[in-house]
């Protein structure tokens, strides 16, 4: 049974109660902090850690999300109520690497096991707060220079490209960042222009629109997320432009059509459906009296394109 409750007008939190062998007050709880399960990354997130908990069905998961990208103040309330509920583990994805360290210092404080996954934690705010956190995730600038190379390939060098980039304060949203310079310089491409989206599909769709206004003569485009990569997309079927490609970063179940018929040469999949429940895991080692986690636990990425999608 699922029962769903608005903690804020802004959060969408989510209680899975589950069968158990034990009682409830015998299994360990944990918070899954998520960003925004209006993307279909976090949708599929989601799902998997539901289904990693009813199978393992001894421990109680209590999941929260953003409405959208930039709904900041809803992680910091989410991880305020679940040190206030006493929960065993805290388990997050931060949409602000900097914003999120102070607060979940205070979970670390309560103690409460901290796992953080996805977007790394910025490391400057972690030492200022004294705060020694590892981090469970992908190389996000490997995987965007990875799909970067494969533009960078499909276009020849001195073609003309243009970023969509994610939040300025995500970590991942720099790395990808990183990584779509490395592959622009590795494939000699000319950059024309770089800003964000805030990881949104309409916002995409509109900077690219005006890019695109501006530089009529783009021949490609490296967003740092499927849901971005979409509203490129959008705006060039509105344009009615086939001649410029596209890479994005996630694979979405969404993107799958869209690498078959080729209007996305390539996306990442950093496998969004295991990467929660993978957390999980390891914050309830810890919570057993397993040793603490220490330094980058990296994790599975692969770049998807029409000859491998599913």
């Amino acid at each position: 049974m699922k029962i769903f409750a608005i903690a804020s007008i802004l959060t969408l939190s989510l209680t899975t109660a589950l069968p158990t062998i034990a009682t409830a007050a015998d299994k360990p709880v944990v918070g899954l902090v998520m960003k925004s399960l209006a993307n279909d990354f976090f949708k599929n997130m989601l799902e998997g850690a539901e289904a990693h908990a009813k199978k393992r069905g001894d421990y109680e998961l209590k999941a929260i999300g953003m409405q959208n990208e930039t709904d900041f103040e809803s992680q910091v309330n989410g991880v305020e109520n679940f040190i206030t509920q006493g929960v065993d583990a805290i388990v997050i994805a931060p949409a602000d690497s900097r914003a999120m360290v102070a607060p979940l210092k205070r979970a670390m404080d309560a103690g409460i096991t901290v796992v953080n996954f996805d977007v790394a934690l910025d490391e400057q705010a972690k030492k200022d707060a004294g705060v020694n956190l590892a981090f469970v995730g992908p190389d996000n600038r490997a995987g965007a220079k990875m799909v970067g190379d494969a533009l960078a390939k499909d276009l020849g060098e001195g073609a003309k490209v243009v970023i969509i980039e994610g939040n300025p304060g995500a970590d991942n949203a720099a790395q990808r960042k990183l990584g779509f310079d490395d592959a622009i310089a590795a494939g000699k491409l000319k950059l024309l222009d770089s800003r964000t989206a805030h990881w949104e599909t309409e916002e995409a769709n509109s900077v690219f629109s005006n890019m695109l206004t501006a530089h009529p003569d783009i021949q490609g485009v490296l967003a740092a997320n499927d849901s971005m990569a979409i509203g490129v997309i959008k705006a060039l079927d509105a344009a009615g432009r086939k001649d410029i490609k596209v890479v994005g970063f996630d694979n979405v179940p969404a993107v799958a059509p869209l690498l078959k018929d080729g209007k996305l040469l390539g996306t990442v999949d950093q496998f969004g459906s295991q990467m929660a429940a993978n957390a999980i895991d390891k914050a309830l080692s810890v919570v057993a009296g397993g040793p603490k986690l220490e330094g980058w636990i990296k994790t599975d990425i692969e770049l998807v394109t029409k000859a491998n999608v599913k």
